[in-house]
């Protein structure tokens, strides 16, 4: 089949296009408002951006409570969701009113970030303290502003549970990060292996 998504005339009943790009990674997001009242919600339009310096990005469909956080309070934090917090990763996403402190609603302990204010998942291996950078809109081919905007943040502060090292490296079976696949489904990492990078391609000469 084809369609173009603007129209969204693919004849399906539910979007397909969610089920496409996948699985993606879930940023798990801590923040703080200005009353100091903790907010935290799951992201699947969530990556890093590069490594050199790293550089981490958000993005929901609406302006919500963590990119106004960030962008007020100019810090947030990344916590890795998994498959043992899946119940609870799930539950923060539910629809709450600012100031409602999710962490607390699903009873999950928070524990205090190094670098920035924002608190992080206690349970959670991997959490990246950020910096709050930049909002980037949306904005379509046709110049409509869309109410998705990317959220970008400087990581300043990485937490490992040693745990999920092995042998001086990051374990991701022992980490188990969760992924988003679309509609209601999700998925972990259960198979890895390893492909080595092609060596550099030699000219042929430009013969046939």
């Amino acid at each position: 089949m084809y369609y173009d998504p603007r129209q969204n005339s693919h004849s399906l009943p539910h979007d397909p296009f969610l089920a496409l790009v996948v699985p993606r990674p879930i940023g798990w997001i801590s923040t703080l408002d200005g009353s100091g009242n903790v907010n935290l919600a799951p992201y699947s339009f969530f990556n890093a951006l590069s490594t050199k310096p790293p550089f981490v990005m958000f993005s929901s469909s609406a302006r919500k409570d963590s990119q106004r956080n960030a962008e007020a309070m100019g810090e947030f934090v990344v916590n890795v969701a998994t498959y043992d917090l899946r119940e609870e990763v799930n539950a923060t996403s539910v629809p709450a009113d600012p100031g409602v402190d999710e962490a607390a609603l699903v009873g999950l302990e928070m524990i205090a970030s190094v670098a920035v204010r924002p608190p992080r998942v206690a349970r959670s291996p991997v959490a990246l303290e950020c910096l709050y950078l930049r909002s980037v809109p949306m904005v379509s081919s046709n110049g409509v502003v869309h109410s998705a905007t990317i959220v970008i943040g400087e990581v300043i502060g990485v937490h490992i549970d040693d745990a999920v090292i092995t042998d001086g490296r990051v374990d991701v079976r022992r980490m188990r990060p969760l992924s988003r696949l679309g509609y209601l489904d999700y998925g972990i990492i259960d198979t890895v292996f390893s492909l080595p990078r092609p060596k550099k391609a030699v000219s042929n000469g430009g013969a046939a």
